[in-house]
């Protein structure tokens, strides 16, 4: 059935925004609430979606029989207005179903994984927009070439970030799929490791054509009827990979892409840092697969701008640069300092992290603990809750106790700005999934104004 309003609970989170704006490019009337105004829902007001902040019935439509109500799981189940959709005969669906079901009869190419979807999937997104191909794809980050997390084209082909939170991705059938990752996270869904390499297995039983994942993951043919290939970022063993590697001084690398094709020589990746060519190996992989041309897909990595909050250079002089980061895993914060030392070696590095859930915080404090460790000095805030009431005896604490960088230092959100301002900064990253992007405006103004004086 199709219906005229479209209505989202959590209207303003990354995947939420990408398809209330594919409806709205349909022609629905989109609508919905958020718990605070961001940049986002300032984003979608401006496209003529209305959104409001206030948990009250009162703003949603009222003709239930042609109203389609989609929800996110962060989402508490008992808020006001959820209750009202589900009590009073709506259609009610998780956004992972909705994009479950835009995406049926077409060609659906997903990028899955714990760590690295969001930049692989925007650069696969990319590939196809920059080659004339297009695609539909609906991303977890805002795109930097683009400047959204939604493209649209009349090619029946559907890039998707396919979101192991919540078995979510469960609900796609993907023509290719790549799995970048399958370490443990949101084990307040899983549990355990087990149980996260389950899912995944069960998410590559659903690919019809082809699974690319990256080499030594376990994905073997007993797990799907799909073609396996590898990648890698240099082992010569897998069927995609990188070769004669080299690194200029602002961190971008040129690089000869290997393929069971033949090889693409003299292929620059556009963003800095060694974890980006991993990224656009694997995008590489999935366009090669799919057909389009080499000379296409090089143009494409070197015109690739990034995503907004990956590896985000905000302010770079020889004295000073700032990047702000999304990692909110161990083994993310681990590459992204990695790619910072690579990139401005023998400056000093001061990490800022807000750790994002209770649950993660209690699950990886020791792990937390060693990334974190390999930095010059941290500074660690509070945690974000997110959707997660409080757990007694978690805090960043157990976090901060096990940290052996040579400086640390244990701040509210509220102290950071002025303990900034008198700090001596060469390497400056902000890390973290939570609301410390509110930061990156000040920080910036902060050290261009440092730099005027």
């Amino acid at each position: 059935m199709e219906y005229k309003n479209i209505y989202f609970i959590g209207i303003g989170g990354i995947g939420m925004s990408a398809i209330a704006r594919y409806y709205r490019f349909k022609g629905c009337d989109v609508s919905g609430y958020d718990k605070t105004p961001s940049e986002l829902t300032a984003a979608l007001e401006q496209e003529g979606i209305r959104v409001h902040y206030e948990d009250c019935t009162d703003f949603v439509p009222k003709d239930r029989e042609n109203t389609l109500v989609v929800y996110t799981p962060a989402i508490p189940h008992d808020m006001g207005e959820l209750q009202f959709v589900l009590e009073n005969g709506y259609k009610v669906v998780k956004r992972s179903k909705i994009l479950g079901e835009i995406a049926k009869g077409q060609s659906c190419l997903a990028v899955a994984g714990t760590h690295g979807k969001t930049t692989t999937s925007t650069l696969l997104a990319h590939i196809f927009t920059s080659s004339k191909e297009g695609c539909s794809a609906f991303l977890g980050g805002i795109s930097k070439n683009y400047d959204t997390n939604l493209l649209t084209s009349h090619n029946p082909v559907i890039v998707a970030e396919a979101d192991e939170f919540d078995r979510s991705f469960l609900q796609l059938f993907p023509q290719t799929a790549v799995i970048t990752a399958m370490d443990a996270d949101h084990l307040d869904i899983y549990s355990d490791l087990d149980h996260v390499h389950e899912a995944f297995k069960a998410f590559a039983s659903q690919v019809s054509g082809t699974v690319i994942k990256k080499y030594g993951l376990d994905i073997t043919p007993e797990d799907t009827r799909a073609k396996i290939l590898d990648y890698s970022l240099d082992n010569i063993q897998a069927d995609f990979y990188a070769g004669n590697l080299v690194c200029d001084n602002c961190g971008h690398f040129t690089f000869d892409l290997h393929h069971p094709g033949g090889v693409i020589e003299g292929c620059r990746c556009g963003v800095p840092g060694i974890i980006n060519v991993e990224n656009s190996v694997a995008a590489a992989a999935v366009a090669l697969v799919h057909g389009i041309a080499p000379d296409s897909i090089k143009t494409a990595l070197g015109t690739f701008q990034g995503v907004k909050r990956r590896f985000d250079i905000h302010f770079n002089t020889p004295e000073c640069s700032y990047i702000d980061d999304y990692a909110h895993h161990p083994k993310e914060i681990e590459a992204a300092i990695r790619s910072i030392r690579d990139i401005f070696p023998g400056r000093k590095l001061t990490a800022v992290f807000q750790p994002h859930l209770y649950t993660r915080t209690r699950d990886f404090a020791d792990e937390f603990a060693m990334a974190l460790s390999k930095v010059d000095k941290l500074i660690l805030l509070d945690i974000y809750p997110a959707r997660e009431e409080p757990i007694p005896g978690v805090s960043s604490e157990i976090i901060f106790r096990n940290v052996t960088a040579p400086e640390k230092v244990l701040l509210r959100k509220e102290e950071l700005m002025d303990y900034l301002k008198d700090e001596p900064l060469e390497a400056l990253v902000t890390l973290g999934a939570g609301n410390i992007d509110r930061f990156i405006q000040p920080i910036t103004q902060m050290l261009e104004e440092r730099q005027t004086k």
